[in-house]
């Protein structure tokens, strides 16, 4: 029988620009292996061939996606054996402090430094160069479509209604949370999704698909979608109930989706870019431009939303092709470093990763 992933990222490309969650996402292991050394010494394909294997066994895990290569793997957890497995240089804020046993695998030892050295040195110091320009532009255009964003949502605030949008979300949290189950809530902090040089990739899917309920909150900007997830994430947590909370890949201070896993329900911000229909029983519609907003808003504000609309996905297509670019940069550098990789001690180190599962 085979097992199960979900696919998560804790890492994001945003309008703050990087921003991390794996010290909430990666809290409570009972062990944490770290992977060390630079880029391209097989360390994502490491974590990849783990994961088939716990896979194979039956086994639960959480696969935790790269923004900036979204199909390789930065981190994995094996959820049953409370074991997480982190590349150290990409993962930052893992919970290092905690009572979790810490195991390190130095992927640099493959390394012929002396060689790199020798004949790439001055290159790969250029290349890390034009990469952090890169995302600095990068987060620079996405603050840029943040405040334009800021800009769009005023035009809906003026028309809200903040005493039904308040209504909604009480109604909502009494409905979820009647029944309380007496204990403390475990809340983690992830993301869904990512600003990719591909544009926005979400897992939104893959993470409700055994859910027996999905909530999908339709609106526009400023009509109350974020505000309301925040209100029921502390309700969630006074009421003793599990929470994931998923901030927004874009705006990491905005939230776009809660998974309350004992009530095998989820309610998400389902617009733009991730914009989903219910398409199975259990799925309902919220929608907030109805149930908030003075009738007619889109209408009567056309010409102000219209510029709004397109120099924002402008600004987004920009920082995009940013990201586009640091993709090419690190790809670049990650070659350099494979090139003067020992692969047949890499394996004996993806040997020692596995041991380090199927010990436990």
């Amino acid at each position: 029988m085979n097992g199960t992933a979900r696919h998560y990222f804790a890492r994001g490309n945003t309008a703050r620009g990087a921003h991390f969650l794996y010290g909430s996402a990666f809290q409570g292991l009972s062990k944490l292996v770290l992977l060390q050394g630079p880029s391209g010494t097989g360390k994502s394909t490491a974590i990849e061939r783990l994961a088939y294997e716990l896979i194979a066994q039956g086994q639960s895990i959480q696969l935790f996606h790269s923004p900036i290569q979204p199909n390789d793997l930065d981190a994995l957890i094996a959820t049953d054996l409370n074991i997480g497995v982190a590349d150290a240089n990409a993962c930052e804020g893992l919970p290092l402090t905690e009572s979790a046993a810490i195991v390190r695998l130095d992927f640099g030892q493959a390394v012929n430094y002396d060689a790199i050295a020798a004949d790439n040195g001055e290159r790969i110091d250029a290349l890390r160069e034009q990469l952090v320009d890169a995302y600095s532009k990068a987060y620079g255009t996405f603050a840029e479509a943040l405040r334009i964003h800021d800009d769009w949502e005023k035009v809906y605030i003026a028309s809200m209604n903040f005493q039904k949008a308040d209504q909604v979300a009480k109604e909502l949290a009494q409905t979820l949370f009647a029944e309380p189950p007496g204990k403390n809530a475990v809340i983690r902090h992830l993301f869904f999704g990512a600003a990719t040089p591909k544009g926005a990739v979400d897992h939104i899917q893959n993470l409700t698909a055994s859910l027996d309920k999905r909530i999908f909150i339709k609106g526009r900007p400023g009509s109350g979608k974020s505000t309301m997830l925040k209100y029921l994430a502390r309700a969630a947590e006074t009421s003793g109930f599990d929470a994931e909370v998923f901030h927004c890949g874009f705006d990491p201070n905005s939230l776009d989706m809660l998974i309350f896993p004992e009530l095998r329900t989820a309610i998400f911000d389902s617009t733009a870019p991730h914009e989903y229909f219910p398409d199975r029983r259990g799925d309902v519609i919220l929608d907030m431009y109805e149930r908030t907003m003075l009738p007619g808003t889109d209408e009567r504000y056309a010409d102000e939303i219209e510029p709004l609309r397109q120099r924002y996905s402008q600004k987004m297509k920009e920082a995009t092709a940013f990201l586009g670019e640091a993709q090419k940069f690190d790809a670049r550098i990650k070659e350099f470093y494979t090139e003067a990789t020992d692969f047949s001690l890499v394996r004996t180190l993806q040997t020692q990763l596995e041991r380090e599962f199927i010990q436990s």
